[in-house]
């Protein structure tokens, strides 16, 4: 299993995330996001564009290394470890 972190940003969406820890199957990044869209259906619409790929302003992380496939997504998160997922915020 791998369990899914995300920035306090997201949690305000899906409120019933936040005091739980997400573990999902591992495999690949693609895998994981899905499994965490059946858990809070239409997450993935913050995370992916209409191609299925990481929108511009979303990284992702499996442990401490950058997903580096943003476009299918097939970085592979090993049993055991942790998907971090980061949205930028913009403002001035």
């Amino acid at each position: 299993m791998t369990t899914v972190k995300m920035t306090h940003h997201l949690y305000r969406y899906f409120p019933h995330l936040e005091n739980q820890t997400v573990t999902v199957p591992s495999g690949p990044v693609a895998t994981v996001l899905r499994a965490v869209n059946d858990i809070a259906p239409g997450f993935t619409d913050y995370v992916l564009d209409d191609q299925g790929a990481l929108r511009r302003h979303v990284h992702l992380a499996i442990n401490n290394t950058l997903v580096v496939d943003r476009k299918t997504l097939s970085d592979h998160a090993p049993d055991g470890g942790t998907v971090y997922i980061f949205q930028a915020l913009s403002g001035g």
